[in-house]
């Protein structure tokens, strides 16, 4: 008996042994669940679509991870992030918000990386030419919402123009959209006559528009700023996207789709 108690005593240690290496495997099954790609989360401004979704796969491929996008007005996008939405990155097409983001401690100090240029977008069979045919009454103008830096561009240049043309323009404003691609939807869909829109969003938009320049004296300062969220899950790879937009797959993808460097 005191052998078969012995001998049982030694299967069981074998037995806890063998417990053990199972959990061995088991904490590298782990690991090599730890070891698929970062999801990456980057809300940017709408007008970036077409640049950011280019680069961003490359960008992935890269650092072995998983880049979701989100695109939107930029208001629209920091009140997520003001909500705690799960965000990495933050781009926008002004400095504005992403400096308010930073001071209310919500988004790590921004960068400035690129430029754009803001323009007048009509059909391309259209006949309006300048600013001065947008008084004409009738006209259906389709701009920004207020909050979203669009809008508040718009806002600023026709304050430059006299009075009476600003309030006769304004008058035939017949939408105000929150972000630039409700604004190229209204002109591509016959639903708006004319629309302030950046100079990529009627390149992105093929042979529908036609950008119609605007005098210096009306131009704004159009700049895009972005940051990594200060609650990123992924603060490093967000870092490194961030990096990219001035030097790297996503600057070369920028510059190709339009955008201008920092100033």
């Amino acid at each position: 008996m005191k052998t078969t108690g012995t001998i049982a005593a030694a299967l069981l240690a074998l037995a806890m042994g063998a417990a053990g290496c199972g959990g061995d495997d088991d904490s590298g099954d782990r690991g090599g669940s730890s070891s698929k790609p970062a999801r990456l989360v980057v809300s940017a401004a709408s007008s970036m679509t077409r640049a950011i979704e280019e680069c961003a796969p490359r960008f992935g491929d890269q650092e072995d991870a998983a880049v979701k996008l989100s695109f939107g007005g930029s208001d629209e996008l920091a009140a997520q992030i003001q909500q705690h939405a799960p965000v990495d990155v933050y781009a926008a097409a002004n400095t504005k918000l992403p400096d308010k983001l930073h001071a209310d401690g919500l988004l790590e100090e921004p960068v400035a990386f690129a430029t754009n240029e803001f323009v007048l977008a009509v059909p391309r069979d259209s006949g309006i030419g300048s600013v001065e045919d947008l008084t004409e009454p009738g006209t259906k103008i389709a701009i920004g919402s207020e909050s979203v830096p669009i809008g508040s561009y718009t806002r600023e240049t026709l304050a430059k123009l006299p009075p009476d043309q600003e309030k006769a323009i304004l008058a035939n404003v017949r939408s105000n959209e929150p972000d630039v691609k409700g604004i190229v939807g209204k002109l591509t869909q016959g639903a708006a006559d004319a629309g302030f829109v950046y100079v990529t969003d009627v390149s992105a938009a093929g042979d529908d528009l036609k950008a119609i320049k605007l005098p210096g004296e009306l131009q704004p300062q159009v700049t895009y700023g972005a940051g990594v969220v200060s609650r990123a899950k992924q603060p490093e790879l967000a870092r490194a996207f961030v990096d990219g937009l001035t030097q790297g797959a996503c600057a070369d993808s920028l510059k190709k789709a339009g955008f201008g460097p920092a100033p």
